[in-house]
């Protein structure tokens, strides 16, 4: 484990460095991140401004909400971007030469490339978070902020899951199937808002299929205490984030079982 930690870091360090290689590029790059997800924060405060509430549900807390989805899915990107680029691998042949190396392929993929432009998401998110848990009439205990902090952990995992899967189909399919992101960035729009605005087949499926209510949803009616108005219990507050680590294992299972199956693309 401590050799495989190393090597990991090493892959972190090597692409930080690649890519401050172009500093302003960068940076430019981070601040349209920034912009783009303070814009679409922008929308949903002239929303709440013209009609004050959303199903029972405030400005704040949906600005936790967001704050939540955002950070999360950011934490997602940055480390899973070798399984978002990896139909390119498969068409070129790359991918055969991991597959003689001793290491797994998946720690392999996940170290080819990092996206730490995206650090400008997780800048906004985090500032949306922080205006939403300002404003709300919530007493922060400890216990509510560890909450808080495993939901984002266990949202980063469902959306890490997400692209593993979406890079296993490659193995059969070869190129990257386009509708997985109606369940990646479209599933960080629907998140971005209470479940309950939804119809109840939607709901069913971001829950059950796609555990993405369990990276916000569920936990933040803790934190706002509004379990009991919702339904659901204490214990499954505190145990929907690790549904998301869970949901993460299994789609690493599921990538095994791609691997077995890949034929190469004879280029």
């Amino acid at each position: 484990m401590r050799d495989i930690l190393k090597l990991y870091g090493t892959y972190l360090l090597i692409s930080l460095r690649g890519q401050m290689q172009y500093r302003a590029s960068f940076f430019l790059y981070t601040l349209g991140q920034f912009g783009a997800v303070a814009i679409e924060f922008v929308g949903i405060w002239a929303l709440f401004d013209r009609f004050g509430s959303l199903k029972g549900w405030t400005l704040p807390e949906v600005a936790l909400l967001f704050g939540m989805v955002n950070v999360a899915f950011a934490l997602a990107e940055i480390f899973s971007r070798g399984f978002e680029t990896f139909s390119t691998m498969v068409k070129s042949g790359d991918f055969d030469r991991l597959l003689l190396r001793p290491r797994s392929t998946a720690l392999q993929v996940a170290g080819q490339q990092f996206h730490f432009m995206r650090l400008g998401r997780i800048i906004a998110g985090f500032s949306v978070l922080l205006y939403g848990a300002a404003s709300l009439e919530v007493t922060w205990t400890f216990p509510k902020v560890v909450l808080l902090l495993l939901a984002i952990v266990g949202g980063a995992c469902v959306f890490y899951g997400l692209f593993v899967l979406q890079a296993t189909m490659c193995f059969w399919t070869v190129e990257s199937l386009e509708i997985m992101n109606t369940v990646t960035y479209g599933g960080t729009e629907t998140a971005q808002y209470p479940l309950t605005i939804y119809r109840p087949w939607f709901r069913r499926f971001f829950t059950f299929v796609v555990p993405l209510a369990c990276l916000n949803y569920i936990p933040a009616s803790g934190i706002l205490d509004r379990g009991h108005e919702l339904g659901v219990s204490p214990l499954l507050q505190w145990a929907s984030p690790f549904i998301g680590i869970l949901f993460l294992l299994i789609s690493l299972q599921v990538w095994r079982l791609g691997e077995r199956r890949y034929a190469s693309t004879g280029s």
